[in-house]
């Protein structure tokens, strides 16, 4: 059973904990899994829902029937959810794509996370994801939840410290970025919105110290490429720290402000993300979660390098250092 005594909010960071770290949150329920993916590709994970199934919890999953550019990669685990008699549907129709991230254990704890349920997630990209134990909150993802299922209108409470797609986003990320008076550091692959573009460059013309963690080509649309190396190349040109990940591959969403609190979810800095898809994320101040989060980029940032964006209408050095090409990992 779930601790009473639980810290209101943890983090989990992929790939350090592993897939390991989401199976025993499913394996903790007893009554109720609620779940929600872009994504679902994992045998581990598959698994766990099924003993769950076995041990009379209510399982009802809903995972998003294909990608912006058709893929349908959830076709197989749906079909295998719907043998072994789990409630599974597809996302509402309302978005285009749903791109949250989401699970509720018992309605006493939800995670809201950065990463896919699935093994490349776990196993080669950085991600994060925060289990909050808060019953506002967790409430909060329930409504949504079941207003997706049902196929019905959804208004979230601005209040409950979550960040909705497609309600609001835009502001809630600016307004955390505007409340940076010393520090701003962001890890995000993708920088596609020019009202968030413009917020990062005002903290840097304010004197904020900001980095920003990007991932480079890697992982960018063809029609992405464009607005993403424009604005790394804008940022680079106030004073903004541009460094490109390395090793790892960069899936993680992360605005940290002052060292003290922070954001995370699945939307991307991205004007789809913000005005069309469905998104979660949501803010975090529990100081060891920040702490972990501060560590985890502290590292990241100085295990990478300075990163000059090429121009973004010649070819010739968009490859330069990159990661190999991987046609299964595209920032959506």
């Amino acid at each position: 059973m779930l601790s009473t005594t639980a810290p209101l909010q943890r983090l989990l960071v992929m790939p350090d904990d592993g897939g390991a770290a989401v199976v025993e949150l499913i394996d903790q329920a007893r009554e109720q899994l609620l779940l929600k993916q872009f994504k679902l590709q994992s045998e581990d994970i598959e698994q766990a829902l099924l003993r769950a199934r076995q041990r009379g919890v209510r399982v009802r999953v809903m995972l998003n029937p294909h990608t912006s550019g058709g893929d349908r990669w959830n076709d197989e685990a749906f079909a295998r959810l719907q043998s072994w008699d789990i409630e599974t549907a597809w996302t509402s129709e309302a978005f285009p794509v749903t791109h949250e991230k989401s699970m509720v254990v018992d309605g006493h704890a939800a995670l809201i996370a950065t990463f896919n349920f699935a093994d490349k997630y776990f196993t080669e990209t950085r991600d994060y994801g925060v289990v909050t134990h808060d019953p506002v909150a967790i409430e909060q993802v329930i409504n949504g939840f079941e207003a997706d299922w049902h196929r019905q209108f959804f208004v979230p409470r601005l209040d409950a410290g979550l960040v909705w797609s497609s309600a609001h986003s835009r502001g809630q990320m600016a307004r955390i970025i505007d409340a940076a008076t010393t520090t701003l550091w962001i890890q995000h692959p993708k920088f596609v919105d020019a009202v968030i573009l413009e917020r990062i460059i005002a903290a840097r013309e304010r004197g904020v110290k900001v980095r920003v963690l990007c991932g480079g080509k890697h992982g960018i649309s063809d029609w992405d490429i464009y607005d993403t190396f424009s604005s790394l190349r804008l940022m680079e040109r106030f004073g903004v720290k541009v460094r490109r990940q390395k090793q790892l591959k960069l899936h993680a969403k992360l605005i940290l402000i002052n060292g003290t609190s922070a954001m995370t979810g699945s939307m991307n800095i991205d004007r789809s993300a913000f005005d069309l898809r469905r998104e979660l994320g949501i803010e975090v101040d529990a100081p060891a979660v920040v702490d972990r989060l501060r560590a985890t980029f502290e590292a990241d940032w100085q295990e990478a390098k300075k990163y000059s964006a090429p121009d973004p209408l010649d070819p010739t050095f968009h490859e330069e250092g990159e990661l190999p090409p991987d046609p299964h990992f595209v920032h959506h």
